[in-house]
């Protein structure tokens, strides 16, 4: 089975400094629902890991959160693509969860679902700490410059063998 983990906000959708608190402020990047299907078409089933630490500030419940999602799969959907499953992490930063990225809880759950290894497996994020959670794993962490991408590369420190694309599409332009 060919598995690809992507993060959400800044990967698939616009990111905001203030969240995405809500279905009408979800907006997908140009070219990322595409990728999906394309990703989809090569043989991949594609998952979903986010932090949406929103829950834990109370800035948005989980029926919201569920809402978002949908939009995200009937999205999807409509260019011919599928998002197999969301794993999220409701946490904040303070409650030293281990699901939160960088940590890796929600890649070995993902790897428990699926039964199988992550070693090797694509691992699509715009920050650190989706990089390093997927270096964790095993996995391949790869760095897209939308979202914060840009500043996570400036900033350097990335997991030795990170590979950067400019965007979704062009991860999967590669792999597909």
């Amino acid at each position: 089975m060919k598995l690809i983990i992507l993060d959400r906000d800044g990967v698939v959708n616009f990111d905001s400094d203030q969240f995405i608190k809500n279905p009408e402020e979800w907006k997908p990047i140009p070219g990322s629902l595409e990728a999906i299907a394309r990703l989809n078409q090569a043989g991949y089933r594609v998952v979903v890991a986010t932090n949406q630490s929103g829950i834990g500030r109370g800035l948005f419940d989980m029926p919201t959160l569920n809402a978002i999602h949908d939009k995200m799969h009937k999205a999807c959907a409509l260019v011919g693509g599928r998002i197999d499953a969301v794993f999220f992490c409701p946490h904040t930063n303070d409650a030293n969860c281990g699901c939160r990225k960088p940590r890796s809880g929600m890649l070995e759950e993902i790897a428990a679902r699926y039964g199988v290894s992550l070693k090797g497996v694509p691992s699509v994020g715009d920050s650190l700490r989706d990089l390093e959670a997927a270096a964790n794993q095993g996995a391949q962490p790869i760095l897209v410059l939308s979202g914060k991408g840009l500043k996570t590369q400036t900033n350097g420190g990335l997991p030795e063998g990170t590979l950067t694309f400019p965007d979704l599409a062009a991860v999967a332009a590669a792999l597909a």
